[in-house]
């Protein structure tokens, strides 16, 4: 499905359409009921509990629908969390969650906790928490959720600036936010794959539209 350093594929589907169960299926999160699921040539049914919580934490960066913030820490000591878990000395994980929080506009609140934020600013601190460990892959789910028309587009150039040397998975049901920075696109409807390719081939397909249209095919 990801196949190059700074793609950027989506899933979309009409809700109840299967799309969060896949990526957390592809982020480690969930495991296949039936099937094989490889990642860079592992068999990942294969892996035990703390070897998928390695890869989960190495390989995969998540930016959550809720932000997953946590509401007593600080901007700072969220976007550290992740490191926590590692063998990062303090000082590089203090510099490292700085670093991210001042390019992505919020050098200013790094001692603010998710209260005093508002909806575009934690969007902004989960990508943060999500790219301090490095990963090799960004996951984000309903990331233009509850934003405003601006802070979309905000987000949509964040993404693409900050992730020039990964991979980006979005699951969304905006279209714009697809067209606006997705290479290629996977449509689910009723946990079945309807089509996929690049972005403006698979809007054009016509069961792409009556899926969304709650037509039944």
């Amino acid at each position: 499905m990801l196949n190059d350093k700074g793609e950027f594929v989506s899933i979309m589907g009409p809700s109840g359409s299967g799309k969060s169960t896949l990526m957390h299926i592809l982020g480690f999160l969930d495991t296949l009921s039936e099937g094989s699921f490889f990642f860079e040539g592992v068999d990942v049914g294969m892996l035990s509990g703390d070897q998928l919580a390695y890869m989960r934490g190495r390989k995969i960066g998540f930016v959550f629908q809720a932000f997953n913030l946590l509401n007593r820490s600080t901007t700072l000591e969220n976007v550290m969390l992740p490191l926590l878990y590692t063998d990062v000395p303090k000082k590089e994980r203090i510099q490292r969650a700085t670093e991210l929080l001042e390019r992505v506009g919020l050098g200013h609140r790094l001692n603010y906790t998710p209260g005093k934020l508002s909806g575009g600013e934690k969007q902004r601190v989960a990508i943060a928490r999500a790219l301090v460990s490095e990963p090799k892959i960004l996951m984000l789910d309903e990331p233009a959720g509850g934003l405003g028309q601006q802070d979309i587009e905000w987000m949509n150039s964040l993404i693409r600036n900050l992730t020039a040397q990964m991979s980006v998975l979005i699951v969304e049901h905006h279209m714009d936010v697809v067209m606006s920075v997705c290479d290629r696109l996977y449509v689910l409807n009723f946990g079945e794959l309807i089509s996929s390719g690049e972005v403006e081939t698979v809007r054009r397909d016509p069961a792409v539209v009556a899926a969304y249209l709650g037509v039944n095919n």
